[in-house]
């Protein structure tokens, strides 16, 4: 047999070429099969059908139908975020000029722990951390997996500038990540500060940050996972200075409201954080993975160098080559920084904030259907693009048991969240291309499944 050609190199792009088509074709016959915005049966019947395309995983002969057959069987079982029915969780469908950049991405395969592995890419993460970093009010930024990994870092950050003994305080609507980073680098157990109306409470924050000992790291929330909500950041940030404490904000899904004319005053008060998180795989329409933590002190940064000499040798950073050691916790990263400097370069700012408000306005009207609606209950107008509602006079079970029912059948994805001790559905709505008649459609499923 014939060594398998490379995706890279002279003759990378006629190797590519026939297996593009190959994919893309998967790609249809799998949604063509599929046939809504997830497989029916559930999770049994999902993983069945994946074990007979798969069959053996390592067989002794390759078979040259492979790349067909898994593509199509997980196009087949996918959760497909650019159907309008799929709406639960913060979970974008990708611009096609972003999937694109990621392919070539891959195909180049830069590893971001060296210059001499990644000359061009290292160069373009610079320029374009650098510019997002200043839409924040920062100095800088460093590429993460996500939200969670910002989150993390922004505490290890705090703690190597602050001491071991920095404790965090975060509002009780604050992502899950932020108390388990808080255990993971052994810091003393977060206190938690009410949040009655979904969002911290400035008051309650201040008789905190007075009774407690420092020093302390604020996070606050800009788009809550249950709701979308932003918390009160310019009172935040007041109290903040006030106190001495530190402040991160956790803006991974409503930091996208950066690129919109419209919606980028929500932001106010962000430019006074240490740190913030942005994650452009929500409001960005990037491919998975696409994070970033900016630092208002590029200092701060220093906290993460390390030396390798086959990576970073003194005389080769005297000499000029960068150090990209000091840039993230992980060593081998990819080109990440490339489909958003392209899908940045591509839209630019117009063209990226009309994205974010149309899936604002789309929740909005999502949000009047239920309102309007005699048999649905609406929680509260919507924030940025999350709604939150249920059926009237149904308990919790039932909601529960709706949900389930749709994802089974493989109807529509509605994700779920527990606020004010009831169960709501949660409609997160980040497909642009959504229309009128589709957010009827999905209010429509949900009240034929409900139990009258």
């Amino acid at each position: 047999m014939s060594t398998p050609p490379l995706a890279s190199g002279p003759e990378g792009a006629l190797a590519l070429r026939p297996l593009l088509d190959t994919v893309l074709g998967a790609l249809s016959d799998g949604a063509r099969a599929r046939g809504g915005p997830l497989p029916a049966g559930g999770a049994e019947a999902v993983a069945a059908r994946v074990r007979n395309a798969v069959g053996d995983v390592l067989p002794d002969d390759g078979d040259p139908d492979a790349l067909y057959d898994l593509v199509r069987a997980l196009a087949e079982g996918a959760a497909d975020p650019a159907d309008p029915l799929c709406a639960a969780h913060l979970h974008c469908p990708p611009l096609a000029v972003a999937t694109a950049a990621d392919l070539a991405a891959s195909v180049l395969n830069p590893s971001l722990d060296s210059w001499d592995q990644a000359p061009a890419a290292s160069a373009l993460e610079a320029l374009v951390t650098r510019a997002l970093a200043r839409e924040t009010g920062a100095a800088d930024a460093v590429v993460t997996t996500g939200g969670t990994e910002s989150n993390q870092l922004a505490l290890l950050l705090a703690r190597e500038t602050h001491g071991a003994g920095v404790r965090l305080v975060h509002g009780a609507g604050a992502h899950h990540s932020l108390p388990r980073a808080a255990w993971m680098l052994g810091l003393p157990d977060p206190v938690v500060v009410p949040a009655p109306a979904g969002t911290l409470d400035p008051a309650a924050l201040d008789e905190a940050l007075t009774t407690l000992p420092g020093p302390l790291l604020v996070a606050a929330t800009a788009g809550t996972t249950d709701a979308g909500l932003i918390d009160p950041l310019p009172e935040i940030a007041a109290r903040c200075a006030a106190h001495g404490a530190r402040l991160h904000v956790d803006a991974a899904y409503g930091g996208g409201l950066l690129f919109s004319e419209r919606h980028r005053g929500r932001l106010a008060g962000l430019e006074a954080a240490d740190t913030v998180t942005l994650d452009l795989h929500k409001l960005g329409w990037q491919p998975i993975a696409a994070g970033l933590l900016t630092v208002r002190d590029a200092r701060d940064l220093a906290a993460l160098g390390q030396r390798a000499d086959y990576l970073n040798a003194d005389d080769d950073t005297e000499a000029g080559l960068p150090d990209l050691l000091g840039r993230s916790l992980r060593t081998t990263r990819r080109a990440d920084i490339l489909k958003i400097a392209v899908t940045l370069r591509t839209l630019g700012r117009g063209g990226l904030g009309r994205l974010v408000d149309q899936v604002c306005d789309h929740a909005h009207e999502f949000a009047t259907l239920v309102q309007d609606h005699p048999r649905f209950e609406l929680h509260a107008p919507p924030t940025i693009s999350t709604v939150l509602f249920r059926p009237v006079d149904a308990s919790d079970d039932a909601v529960a048991a709706v949900r389930r029912t749709l994802l089974t059948g493989g109807r529509a994805v509605l994700g779920r969240a527990r606020i004010d001790g009831r169960l709501w559905l949660k409609a997160t709505l980040l497909n642009p291309h959504t229309r009128p008649d589709d957010l009827a459609a999905l209010l429509n499923l949900v009240e034929g499944h409900t139990p009258r």
